[in-house]
């Protein structure tokens, strides 16, 4: 689920991993990797393994492997460095 495989002639396979916003996070070189090692490293990120094709996916799988977007967190929630986090007018979004 959320995997996608494209075969590029001639390229060296990678697994690359993107954001909800379909932004490059990292790239994976699998040349050296067997298939097992392979599926372990997926199963490793979050990705959730369907039983068949057509299978439903459970609900907290959903959006897996993705992890909480920063800005998402509420403004209560306390930082690392522990100074309260920036505010911002309603109609401001913190990405634009």
């Amino acid at each position: 689920h959320n995997l996608e495989m494209k075969h590029l002639p001639g390229a060296d396979p990678e697994l690359v991993l993107l954001s909800h916003r379909y932004e490059e996070l990292e790239r994976i070189p699998l040349s050296d990797m067997t298939r097992e090692e392979i599926n372990q490293l997926v199963q490793e990120l979050g990705f959730y393994r369907k039983e068949t094709p057509d299978a439903l996916v459970p609900e907290e799988f959903q959006f897996a492997p993705a992890k909480p977007l920063p800005t998402l967190l509420s403004p209560q929630a306390p930082t690392a460095d522990s100074k309260t986090p920036p505010t911002h007018d309603k109609e401001e979004h913190p990405d634009l």
